[in-house]
């Protein structure tokens, strides 16, 4: 038993990578970070708040970054999910059993968040059994149809509080709700990670390159499309469940077409089917919503849209205008983390890291980084019209050769 599992512990250390961890290091050091600081008293209770909408803010960025980045469909209906997540977590919670959730808070919102997530999961298999046959336009309608048709339900439903919306008698600690929304936005990246990274996750991008070759190598195309549908509302039901526990009332209003519009930017400007951009873009786009609200009140609060789009205008310049390719490519994150992690093991080891020639190693030869590619425009404008111009020589005489007769 021991040699099995030292075995296993080497397997480990020899597959390890830094790079494919450091995200989630780097959410558990702010995690515990704010923790310390919330522990001590140092946290302002509009922090905590902010820190709570950020979190679950990652969680539905990463789950929309499943359909829509990894399997290359676009989904419009992802607030509609959330919604579900968040009225059914909680009934649960107020109508359902209110004793369990008074003397048992946090037992009583991780079931909540099961049950909503549940919810969610079920009714994305049964949008998303006939939905997926559809592709491009004409998913993204029927999914905007499904969020819209939920708030409508939600709205007119007394059960679930009406057109007044669910108020929340059991709203969680501020103190401490942002460490579970921290620890279930970690453990959704991890989750979402390892899917991506397997056999499964490879022909989930199969699916998202070319469809019909991926069918045509043997992947079962509706399985893993209907999978990924389902995964996806499962985590956006956890985030409406989050949601619910950080307010203390909420309506179906809330969750309309915009919101969904909103996450779906966050997946975009992070990057498609990278999930450290979705977390980046979510944390920085859920912080203007925040910073702007608070600051533009009163007859300035008609400008908080404005600027809003305008900062979201000049992100996507930034991340697409030809003339900055230079300089979005020698200050990325990626190369400043290269330098930085050259810098500590410069810092902290004595010995310069080896060469070694037998280990795995990331391929280097990107093709955006081969100096000798030609651009696309320059094939497409090259003039291959023959030159008419041209006159081949006349055969020699039977009986001469070059220099003169013979």
């Amino acid at each position: 038993m021991s040699n099995k599992f030292t075995r296993y512990v080497s397997n480990v250390k020899s597959k390890y990578k830094l790079k494919y961890h450091i995200t989630y290091y780097i959410l558990i050091a702010f995690t515990l970070i704010f923790t310390v600081i919330s522990l001590t008293g140092g946290m302002k209770r509009s922090s905590a708040f902010l820190l709570e909408q950020i979190g679950y803010s990652i969680i539905l960025a990463v789950s929309l970054s499943l359909v829509v980045g990894f399997l290359g469909e676009l989904s419009l209906g992802h607030a509609g999910f959330m919604c579900l997540g968040a009225y059914f977590a909680a009934y649960f919670q107020n109508a359902l059993a209110p004793d369990f959730t008074k003397s048992l808070p946090l037992l009583s919102l991780i079931v909540a968040m099961l049950i909503g997530g549940l919810v969610a999961a079920i009714f994305g298999f049964i949008i998303g059994l006939p939905a997926l046959r559809l592709k491009g336009d004409y998913l993204a309608i029927v999914t905007l149809a499904f969020g819209e048709i939920v708030k409508v339900i939600f709205e007119n439903a007394r059960a679930f509080g009406g057109a007044f919306g669910m108020k929340n008698a059991f709203r969680f600690d501020t103190d401490f709700l942002f460490i579970v929304i921290f620890l279930t936005a970690i453990l959704t990246v991890a989750v979402v990670n390892n899917l991506i990274r397997s056999k499964h996750g490879r022909a989930i991008t199969a699916i998202r390159d070319n469809e019909i070759a991926a069918r045509a190598m043997g992947v079962n195309v509706s399985f893993y499309k209907i999978t990924v549908f389902v995964l996806s509302a499962f985590l956006a039901g956890i985030g409406g469940a989050l949601f619910a526990a950080s307010s203390n009332s909420f309506s179906s209003k809330t969750f309309d077409y915009n919101y969904s519009i909103n996450i779906l930017v966050m997946v975009v400007l992070g990057g498609m089917g990278s999930i450290n951009g979705s977390i980046i873009a979510a944390t920085v786009i859920t912080f203007l919503n925040v910073k702007l609200a608070a600051t533009l009140t009163g007859n300035l609060a008609a400008l908080k849209n404005l600027i809003y789009a305008l900062i979201l205008i000049g992100m996507v310049i930034y991340n697409n205008a030809p003339k900055l390719k230079d300089f979005r490519a020698k200050y990325n994150l990626r190369n400043l983390w290269s330098k930085l992690y050259a810098w500590l093991h410069k810092l902290f080891c004595k010995k310069k890291p080896v060469d070694d020639p037998a280990a795995e190693k990331a391929d280097e030869g990107d093709w955006s980084k081969i100096p000798t590619k030609v651009e696309m425009d320059a094939i497409l404008s090259t003039d291959l019209t023959p030159d008419t111009n041209y006159t081949p020589d006349k055969p020699d005489k039977p009986g001469k050769e070059k220099g003169g007769e013979q």
